[in-house]
């Protein structure tokens, strides 16, 4: 019944949004805000995936969008194929032993073996450090399996507060990682782009890295100390894993075959962190590479391994590939957080310079250190309920012109970097991320708990990035 309610009431906010006009909105800017309120309150009591379709089709009813853009903007957007083509790619290494032995480095460790809160870290961390130079959403699948084992060697079934933790755990470091560093991770670059584009100057890698990685360590160690004195789960019994208590599939694969796939995926993760890395030895080969975008080297990989066969059989099975290593649920939500982003940005509809002018009084009337907060505040929030990407480009958008008039009391590049950090951080809502929409429809936990406790996560981001970020970012980078 509750469900209803919410659907009905979402539709009205969908299809009123098309024909009024607000303050100093113009209609399409409503359409697009009421769609995204509608769609919003669908994906959080509802469902995630056909919510997603009529958010499209609402949004291609707008005569300044139109179908084919609405169509091109989340289906045809390249960040969806990228999704697509790295599911396909991580499925071919989940095949693999290499991600199982990484991530049993840590949880058969000595240290592991002391207590399940000694397993639980280490096995955390590792997602925490992988995630340091890969996608966000790869590294999530790449773990998934190794979860799901964890999970049946302690006989944990869905319900239970620590197998909700594990899942909830790796789904906010994911995110974290992804803030730490700018290295195959789109968010933080973002939002140093539009600070390079408004000012002429580059933040480079190594200063992100200097602020985000020692900010990323204090949040991770926090989080682990909510989960542990707040969640407190109730805890299985425990005897200390070792490398006999996994299933051994995949050590049966053929040895050469197994070669083959790291070598290729490892060539994808090097064709994507390769052009920052020789962007300033070899600049002209560094720009050939990032013009095909972060799309093209999973498809190449996926057509690679498809091509090449051993013993009669292609490293990658497409077919097989796409019905049990693609999260089609996730597509379908992330297409419609593409075109949310793309229309939210649209110049033609002008939305990011309303809400500009709407937040000018406020901006205005702050004192920098509360202007400061304000952003992190903002940018926080937005980020777990909307997408990272839409975050990162407005209020970066927002924030750096605002620093640059405030005669120097507000460092333009270290708003700016913060702003990345925060962008790549919001887990609560599952419109955030699409591992997210997965995490909560994976039975392991709920929309309910995500949001408490990617809620109590974005308290803590609020709070460091305020008391140490920014200060840290402003000392880097001036």
């Amino acid at each position: 019944m509750k469900k209803k309610l919410f659907t009905i009431l979402a539709l009205i906010i969908m299809i009123s949004s098309h024909f009024v006009v607000f303050s100093s909105f113009n209609r399409p800017s409503v359409a697009v805000l009421g769609t995204f309120i509608g769609t919003l309150i669908l994906w959080v009591t509802v469902d995630i995936t056909w919510p997603s379709l009529i958010a499209i089709l609402s949004l291609a009813f707008i005569p300044e969008v139109g179908m084919n853009t609405a169509l091109s903007s989340s289906f045809g957007n390249s960040t969806f194929a990228f999704l697509l083509f790295t599911f396909i790619c991580t499925y071919a290494i989940s095949q693999t032993s290499f991600i199982r032995r990484t991530a049993l480095f840590f949880i058969t460790s000595k240290f592991a073996q002391k207590s399940i809160w000694h397993m639980t870290t280490l096995f955390l961390l590792s997602v925490l450090l992988m995630g340091l130079f890969i996608s966000p959403t790869v590294l999530f699948f790449i773990f998934l399996p190794i979860l799901n084992e964890i999970y049946d060697i302690l006989g944990l079934k869905k319900g239970d507060k620590f197998a909700s933790m594990l899942i909830m755990g790796m789904a906010i470091f994911s995110n974290l990682s992804a803030g730490m560093t700018p290295i195959a991770h789109v968010f933080p670059v973002l939002a140093m782009g539009v600070y390079e584009s408004v000012t002429g100057n580059v933040i480079n890698y190594g200063q992100y890295m200097l602020f985000g990685i020692p900010v990323g360590l204090i949040l991770f160690v926090l989080t682990l100390l909510v989960f542990r004195f707040v969640l407190n789960p109730s805890l299985p019994d425990f005897k200390g894993l070792s490398e006999e208590d996994f299933k051994d599939e995949p050590s049966k694969m053929n040895s050469f075959r197994e070669n083959m796939i790291l070598f290729i995926f490892f060539g994808v993760v090097l064709l994507w962190v390769l052009p920052s890395l020789i962007s300033k030895i070899l600049p002209e080969l560094s720009t050939y590479i990032s013009s095909f975008g972060s799309a093209m080297p999973p498809l190449l990989g996926v057509v690679v391994m498809a091509i090449i066969s051993i013993e009669g059989k292609p490293l990658v099975n497409i077919s097989e590939a796409i019905t049990k290593g693609v999260s089609w649920p996730a597509l379908i939500m992330s297409s419609g957080t593409l075109l949310f982003g793309a229309v939210m940005t649209d110049k033609g509809i002008g939305l990011i310079d309303q809400l500009i002018t709407l937040i000018q009084p406020i901006t205005t009337s702050l004192i920098p250190s509360l202007l400061i907060l304000f952003f992190i505040v903002v940018a926080s929030l937005s980020s777990n309920i909307t997408s990272h990407m839409v975050t990162a480009q407005v209020f970066t958008s927002m924030a750096v012109p605002v620093a640059l008039s405030s005669n120097g009391q507000i460092s333009a590049a270290a708003i700016a970097a913060v702003i990345g950090l925060c962008a790549s951080l919001g887990t609560a809502a599952p419109s955030s991320m699409p591992f997210v929409a997965v995490s909560v429809s994976s039975g392991w936990t709920d929309t309910e708990k995500m949001l408490k406790y990617g809620g109590l996560f974005m308290i803590l981001t609020i709070i460091v990035t305020y008391l140490i970020g920014y200060p840290l970012a402003q000392m880097i980078l001036g």
